[in-house]
């Protein structure tokens, strides 16, 4: 059996060539025959999608248990055929005298042995599991899926700090170092093979990442390195593939020494290759070129130019929403909420104060079990990948990874009712254009939304199109639990909220006098474990005059 391998050709300054640069000959070739999968994408982007991609494998197991049943019966029947024959040589001696043998032995080399070799059954039973796929395959996740998911868990690895060790043995740990204890501990260990590594690293190589492609191709050759000599069906990778990259990611970080080393080892298993034998003698040379001993620099992760908070951002998800200190500040407490509305009054809300600059409560049990479940099933069909404002337009963003759908209030009864709830609630008029149409949200793989203001901080954003004004407040219903991560972070008020099914959390977004709330920069965290739904409704200035007076303390 010929184990699949991609060309080794030569990338960018003697590197080896991307994977989608591979991926991309492959690409070509498939076109070709029309074998191209659906172009759907986007799995990663919503727990309800990998939901319904656990169900696609499913199917496919189920074929290829049914594929397996026929070639063991297939594989039986070849040893019979095997067994028959080795017992016809061994009591044949040297020469064939019966005329039965002769003919048996001509009719065998004539026909049989061409059954046998050419088998229709085995070309059968793998066409059968080729249909099966075939059928799948507009269903399937694609590269960018791949690349989505890849990034995903680097993301929850820089964010949590996590060890790349620890993940690859299906363990939460938190890397050398990091002052808080792991923060999660699956009900089962799942972990990562060789290739799974590779993968992740070589993702990370392609965007010159070589902070996060030197730690998870390390981790790859490690394990390449144990199972050497042998290698699984299903793997893309390999020990020379993992040193080939970890070599040149080395090479750029700056690491000359190291990367010479593992070209070496590189050679020891593929002595012609030519572009890495070139690139030991580049490295040779650097080193004798240097008129003092290499200095390694220490490796950094990638700059984020847009996330200026990113310390304060990641401490406050570390933290999972604990507030120690909270519960020793007077003004922070738990009521029940009346309102003055005749909805509340028999039914008041149950209301916990977590901050009063900026003013956020939670308000628990917003929703019942069944309303978030409704919830949830009117917006599935119609979920699709979340969009951020970028000046004067709107489109898809690595800093929000989510699926989301708009639900009027013509949709379903219950979002009326919901409405009339968070009307009770605020006080102010929810009634579409002074609010926008509720938006369910369900996150992703390592989902989150990096920190971000509800509100508009430009005249030009296309949130004025509704012709209400900026966004006054926001309420936000969490309709699921998660097992780990998914926090709301306020970032310059330095606090975090931690998931709580069914509850409701509120805050201002606008001052009295119309300027934006700076201490609301918030941010969804990393979905660690867990799918992650919400329902966000932003209410809007307009109509809400005589609801919330204007003032001109800055303050209010």
């Amino acid at each position: 059996m010929n184990r699949r391998t991609w060309p080794r050709a030569e990338g960018k300054d003697g590197g080896p060539l991307s994977l989608r640069m591979r991926k991309g000959l492959w690409f070509l070739g498939v076109t070709l025959f029309g074998l191209w999968p659906g172009l759907g994408a986007e799995t990663f982007t919503s727990m309800l999608s990998i939901q319904q991609a656990l169900a696609t494998e499913r199917e496919l197991l189920r074929r290829l248990g049914t594929y397996l049943e026929e070639e063991m019966s297939r594989i039986e029947d070849l040893r019979r055929f095997y067994k028959k024959i080795q017992a016809w040589h061994q009591g044949m001696g040297e020469s064939v005298v019966n005329p039965l043998s002769a003919y048996t032995l001509i009719k065998r080399l004539q026909s049989d042995w061409l059954n046998v070799v050419y088998s229709r059954e085995a070309s059968e039973n793998s066409q059968g599991l080729q249909s099966s796929y075939q059928r799948l395959e507009k269903s399937l996740p694609t590269f960018e899926d791949l690349e989505g998911a890849a990034r995903a868990v680097m993301r929850l690895q820089d964010v949590y700090s996590l060890s790349v060790k620890g993940l690859a043995r299906g363990k939460f740990q938190r890397a050398n170092g990091a002052p808080l204890r792991d923060i999660y501990s699956p009900r089962q260990d799942i972990s990562l093979s060789a290739d799974d590594c590779f993968q992740i690293g070589k993702v990370a190589y392609d965007m010159e990442d070589h902070y996060h492609s030197i730690a998870w191709l390390e981790e790859a050759v490690t394990l390449f390195r144990v199972s050497y000599g042998s290698w699984n069906t299903e793997d893309e990778g390999s020990l020379e593939d993992a040193l080939d990259h970890l070599a040149f990611s080395y090479f750029k970080a700056g690491n000359i020494s190291h990367a010479l080393s593992l070209s070496q080892e590189f050679l020891h298993y593929d002595p012609s290759n030519q572009r890495v034998s070139r690139n030991v003698q580049k490295y040779e040379k650097l080193l004798l070129q240097s008129s003092k001993s290499e200095e390694v620099p220490a490796l950094q992760r990638p700059n984020v130019t847009h996330l200026k908070t990113r310390d304060a951002y990641e401490h406050l998800c570390q933290t999972m929403g604990s507030q120690p200190t909270g519960y020793q500040e007077a003004d922070l407490y738990c009521s029940y909420e009346a309102s003055g509305d005749p909805l509340l009054i028999l039914q008041p809300l149950k209301r916990e104060t977590i901050h009063q600059h900026p003013y956020v409560a939670l308000y628990h049990d917003f929703v019942s079990d069944s309303e978030a479940q409704k919830i949830k099933e009117l917006a599935a069909p119609r979920l699709q990948r979340s969009i951020v404002a970028s000046g004067e337009r709107q489109e898809k963003a690595d800093y929000r990874i989510s699926k989301s759908a708009w639900l009027k209030d013509t949709v379903d009864p219950l979002i009326v009712t919901l409405d009339q709830r968070i009307a009770a609630l605020t006080g102010l008029n929810t009634q579409h254009p002074c609010a926008e149409y509720l938006q369910v949200v369900n996150y992703g793989l390592g989902g989150h939304y990096e920190p971000h203001f509800d509100h508009a901080t430009s005249r030009k954003s296309p949130l004025y199109r509704l012709k209400s004004g900026n966004r006054i407040a926001t309420l936000m219903v969490y309709l699921s639990s998660v097992e780990a991560g998914g926090s709301t972070a306020f970032i310059y008020a330095n606090f975090s909220i931690p998931v709580v099914k069914n509850a409701a959390v509120f805050w201002w977004n606008l001052h009295r006098n119309g300027e934006g709330d700076e201490e609301t920069l918030h941010a969804g965290c990393p979905v660690l474990a867990g799918d992650k739904w919400v329902a966000n409704k932003w209410i809007h200035e307009y109509g809400q005059e005589f609801r919330r007076p204007c003032g001109t303390n800055a303050e209010d």
